[in-house]
């Protein structure tokens, strides 16, 4: 069993993580929050890039599509220094029922280039984040190709479908992370323990009291009295599709039994005199995402909406990020016979490729599983396009 990491003096000593598809920092704050250190963050989208910038002016944004950068301009500017996790959360289009699941057919499929990254950065560890909809059948060999590729760089993997509620999140928001790690650091890794459930998670009601009340609406009690659940799952939509509002008609039924309006989001928080159901506000939605209430989100109503309802909840990144992170901080205190910092860095900072052959654990029980025709089939292609 894993021992949790408590303090920052426990782990690794380098854990440089570079970014892609960083949106309003959603991952990237709970990566920070388990120790890493990110060397590069990549964001395409205008007011995603500000939101970086303004929460965060030391860290290394750049303002790119991840199809126009190389490993070359990714790499930690600190003489051999390598990455220990490469983190991705790639857009949701290709396997979401609302962007028409077309996987690797959809011109946003970005995963073909976070594993050319991969192949390139050779880090320790390799973290990537989606939508539910990737576990179904039908992707069992799209998810195939990309642990048969993963496998050929040496790394070990796993899928796993976590819910945001279990780490106190309030909402379901059920993501599905693929972690893959070298063989001697995946063979420590444990999945993070729930450490809530959808009864147990604080609520819509609880966690937007305060906001809800600060001008004097005289409803906000009673109305966080009746919203003592959590929410559903929140919609970002993408920029060729969706606007500023809480999802398709069974979401915003579901908002709707909660108090909440979901048709459209609200500039302010309600005023004395405003009328059941409530609209909520980007800065409250951003609540409910995890973000903490010092989180700015720049851009205009629905860029900034879109920013959030896509984001990864940070305590969920976190969560996940600390048992990465531990299972690096093992690696290196169990290393015998060589430097601990190489062990660690592995040949990323030796400049050479490790072979190894390893059986994947492969995609978990709620995924299905895949045939060995699956696993050889050719690599993933996508076509050309902005990403999304």
């Amino acid at each position: 069993m894993i021992t949790p990491i408590d303090s920052r003096r426990q782990l690794p000593p380098d854990l440089a993580c570079v970014e892609i598809c960083a949106g309003a920092g959603g991952q990237a704050l709970g990566l920070e929050r388990a120790g890493f250190e990110h060397s590069a963050l990549v964001e395409v989208d205008d007011d995603a890039v500000r939101t970086l910038r303004t929460n965060r002016p030391h860290w290394n944004v750049i303002h790119s599509d991840v199809r126009c950068i190389s490993a070359h301009d990714l790499r930690p500017d600190i003489q051999g220094r390598g990455t220990a996790l490469l983190a991705a959360g790639v857009p949701c289009p290709p396997f979401s029922l609302a962007g028409r699941q077309l996987g690797a057919a959809d011109e946003r499929d970005l995963f073909p280039d976070v594993l050319a990254l991969a192949a390139s950065l050779k880090p320790e560890a390799v973290l990537i984040e989606n939508v539910k909809g990737i576990l179904q059948a039908k992707f069992a060999g799209y998810r195939a190709d990309v642990l048969q590729q993963l496998r050929d760089l040496g790394y070990a993997t796993s899928w796993r479908l976590v819910r945001s509620c279990d780490f106190g999140v309030p909402q379901l928001r059920p993501r599905a992370i693929l972690v893959a790690m070298r063989p001697a650091s995946f063979e420590q890794f444990v999945w993070p323990t729930p450490t809530a459930c959808p009864e147990t998670a604080p609520s819509v009601g609880s966690v937007l009291y305060p906001s809800m009340a600060s001008q004097g609406w005289e409803l906000a009690r009673s109305w966080a009295d009746s919203a003592a659940r959590i929410a559903p799952t929140l919609c970002g939509g993408s920029r060729k599709h969706g606007g500023a509002d809480l999802g398709p008609s069974r979401a915003r039924q579901a908002w709707a039994e909660l108090g909440v309006n979901g048709s459209s989001v609200a500039d302010a928080p309600p005023a004395p005199g405003a009328p059941l159901p409530v609209k909520l506000t980007v800065a409250q939605i951003a609540l409910l995402q995890g973000f903490p209430q010092d989180w700015v989100i720049t851009g205009r109503k629905t860029a900034a909406y879109r920013q959030v309802g896509n984001a990864f909840p940070p305590p969920v990144a976190k969560a996940v990020g600390l048992s990465i992170a531990a299972a690096l901080a093992q690696t290196v205190s169990g290393a015998e016979g060589s430097d601990a910092q190489t062990a660690f860095l592995g040949s990323s900072a030796s400049g050479t490729s490790r072979q190894v052959s390893v059986a994947s654990p492969g995609v978990m029980a709620q995924a299905g599983t895949s045939s060995r025709a699956d696993s050889q089939r050719p690599p993933l292609s996508r076509s050309a396009g902005a990403a999304d």
